[in-house]
């Protein structure tokens, strides 16, 4: 399963320590050149900047190839490659914790996952003990 993620799930899972699962439960994961802006930035937390130096085997950094999508300029940088990578790249779902990023994924019938619901998910997978993960969150 391919799925394409904005900032907020990597930020929270890396945070609470189960950045780990997103291979168990997706093969991989694209990281959309914006998001790993956000990644880097000097405000984001020291853990998640040093995950992202050097990002696992199975997570790409990919910026959109097609021209900018119009209708997704409201979004942010993140959120709107997001979506257009995971059209270009024929994905299996997106990623995103964004309530505008998530209704327009809705409104297009894009799969949208977030990060409550990748817990919940690994959690039925018993990769992570739920409540644990949600103190932590």
């Amino acid at each position: 399963m391919l799925v394409v993620t904005d900032t907020t799930p990597i930020n929270y899972l890396v945070l609470i320590g189960h950045v780990d699962i997103l291979p168990s439960l997706y093969s991989h994961v694209v990281i959309p050149q914006a998001v790993l802006g956000d990644l880097q930035h000097p405000r984001t937390p020291e853990i998640v900047r040093e995950w992202i130096a050097t990002p696992p085997s199975w997570c790409t950094i990919q910026s959109p190839q097609g021209p900018p999508d119009a209708t997704l300029l409201y979004l942010g940088d993140g959120e709107r490659e997001a979506l257009m990578l995971f059209q270009e790249l024929g994905a299996d779902a997106v990623l995103t914790d964004d309530s505008e990023a998530y209704e327009e994924a809705q409104r297009r019938g894009i799969p949208v996952l977030r990060t409550l619901g990748i817990l919940e998910e690994a959690s039925l997978h018993r990769l992570l003990d739920l409540p644990t993960a949600l103190a932590r969150l």
